[in-house]
């Protein structure tokens, strides 16, 4: 689902992963047993899709954005939720 130079932050960290390295960090990262909705939105006029982590209360936050080329996903961006609305998604979705 990655393509080969996938870029992976999370600002205001200066911290980047790039091509494997981001499989392998978020690998490490995501704890098993997490549930994620994705919400397609747009950036940069491209697709992407806001994701959206489900708490047990079944209220989903978001997390970040996944920007894609063609149907792989080229980009993982994780930020504070105030972000979203820049890409026309809310903070939150109800359960």
């Amino acid at each position: 689902m990655l393509t080969d130079d996938v870029r992976g932050s999370m600002p205001p960290v200066t911290l980047e992963y790039q091509g494997d390295a981001v499989a392998r960090f978020f690998a490490s990262v995501i704890r098993q047993g997490r549930t994620y909705d994705l919400v397609p939105t747009r950036a940069n006029g491209q697709p992407a899709f806001g994701a959206c982590l489900r708490a047990p209360t079944g209220i989903r936050h978001g997390t970040g954005l996944l920007a894609l080329t063609g149907d792989r996903i080229c980009a993982i961006t994780r930020f504070d939720n105030s972000v979203l609305p820049s890409f026309g998604l809310p903070r939150s979705l109800p359960g």
